[in-house]
């Protein structure tokens, strides 16, 4: 499975952010897709995962009511789009895509995406 992560950039405070990631190759061996993201000096938080099979969703206590994730499959590949309205000056970090895989040879993996900057800006 091979990553390629959308969205990023500068946003102003109280707009609204799309992330998406889109993932190909063995797409059918995903259980999981989620963003996360790091502070600097800190680890990796969770902001919101999804499991592709049944759909429950889960996000960080800091996101609940203002974000929304979603999956979708379409020509091969999978695709996880996180929306974040309202966003805050403490929404600022570097957000990584994350899937989950299962497979039969190689058990559970979780493949990372590149990364990508977001700023918000007060």
């Amino acid at each position: 499975v091979q990553l390629a992560e959308f969205g990023g950039g500068c946003v102003p405070a109280d707009d609204s952010l799309r992330l998406s990631c889109e993932a190909s190759g063995d797409i059918f061996s995903i259980n999981n897709m989620g963003w996360y993201r790091l502070y600097p000096g800190k680890q990796r938080e969770m902001v919101a995962n999804m499991f592709t099979d049944g759909g429950s969703t889960y996000y960080v206590d800091s996101v609940k009511g203002r974000s929304t994730i979603s999956l979708s499959t379409n020509n091969g590949k999978r695709t996880v789009t996180l929306q974040l309205n309202r966003v805050k000056p403490e929404d600022t970090a570097v957000y990584y895509c994350k899937a989950i895989t299962f497979s039969q040879l190689l058990g559970t993996r979780d493949v990372w995406g590149q990364g990508a900057l977001v700023t918000v800006s007060s």
